[in-house]
């Protein structure tokens, strides 16, 4: 069965934070998710409810019953990960590590996500022509969107667990970005560590797409300088870069015996580091964005001189053309 990305709508009770989704409290976590579930079973979901994240999912399911049949794929563990892949009617998600994050999502209908996967679909409009490098591949998403919208790209995809690439290829169609298309793209993956120096070719890199996270929190190798002198170093003339830093959290602050409740946005956490370090690298030549409350809040930088963002909008798929126009000058905090 072919499987295509469609717009996320939640039906698991998720809610989008840091990298991708994970379970909102009140609903299957991990450990239940294996005690209560047989790996070759057939249940139900229940979706979480009272969050304000989701009135979009109870716009568009109205007239849908509460919880979803699913069918558990896979779960097996890594050496690095949990790794668990569902099917449902209209979807099919791949969960990992102790976080119970989903990090792709791959619907059967429609191809976008919803989220902060295509904003990376945006960036081969804007980059010389040449390898793009998808560091932290996941599931696939990212590359199933990338070469939808191009199909004439050569992905580069890095990814630590093979034992996820295995899954992947099996579940999630990722073995079909394996062969060369018509057009001529493919995705060639590669395992290991993608932050590791020597992940670069000759000439370097059109452009480089990062996605790593662990547990729930981006890789505090993304918060150093000396990281992100790296990856620059391994960009082509003309090349650049497009990060997922990560999303709102809620983070709990005890002063004086209080202890209160206060949003990444008020205190200094690892997606404003890495935005602080890149601007460092890259001084003058960085944007940012944060994408709406419907589509995750996720921050998304991208190194390089500013796009004229109207003619970057006129050549991108339709459903991107209003949101690369979101893209906005990175200014340092003083």
């Amino acid at each position: 069965m072919a499987y295509a990305l469609a717009p996320v709508r939640w039906s698991f009770g998720f809610v989008t934070t840091a990298s991708s989704t994970r379970y909102l409290s009140g609903s299957l976590n991990l450990t239940t998710f294996r005690r209560d579930v047989s790996y070759s079973s057939v249940g139900k979901l229940t979706r979480a409810t009272g969050e304000a994240s989701f009135r979009r999912v109870e716009n568009e399911d109205k007239e849908e019953e509460e919880g979803d049949v699913f069918q558990v794929l896979t779960a097996v563990t890594s050496d690095y990960n949990d790794i668990i892949i569902v099917d449902t009617p209209k979807s099919r998600m791949l969960l990992l590590d102790s976080s119970h994050n989903v990090h792709s999502i791959l619907y059967k209908e429609q191809m976008w996500t919803g989220s902060y996967w295509d904003e990376f679909a945006s960036l081969p409009a804007i980059i010389p022509e040449g390898p793009i490098a998808i560091l932290g591949l996941g599931g696939g998403t990212t590359a199933h969107l990338m070469l939808a919208s191009w199909p004439s790209l050569q992905l580069e995809g890095w990814e630590i667990d093979g034992i996820l690439i295995d899954k992947a290829r099996n579940f999630l169609g990722l073995s079909d970005l394996e062969k060369r298309s018509e057009d001529g793209g493919i995705l060639n993956i590669h395992i290991g560590d993608a932050l590791d120096p020597s992940v670069r070719i000759s000439g370097g890199y059109a452009g480089i797409v990062i996605d790593l996270f662990s547990n729930g929190k981006v890789l505090p190798q993304l918060q150093q300088v000396g990281m992100w002198l790296d990856l620059k170093d391994r960009l082509m003339v003309g090349g650049r870069i497009m990060i997922n830093c990560g999303g709102n959290e809620v983070v709990h602050v005890t002063e004086n015996g209080m202890r209160s409740e206060v949003s990444s946005t008020d205190c200094f956490l690892p997606h404003i580091s890495v935005i602080e370090a890149l601007s460092e690298v890259f001084p003058k030549q960085l944007c940012w964005k944060k994408l709406p409350k419907e589509k995750g809040e996720n921050y998304l930088a991208l190194t390089g001189p500013f796009p004229e963002l109207h003619s970057w909008s006129a050549v991108v798929p339709e459903p991107l053309r209003e949101s690369v126009k979101e893209w906005r000058p990175y200014e340092r905090l003083s």
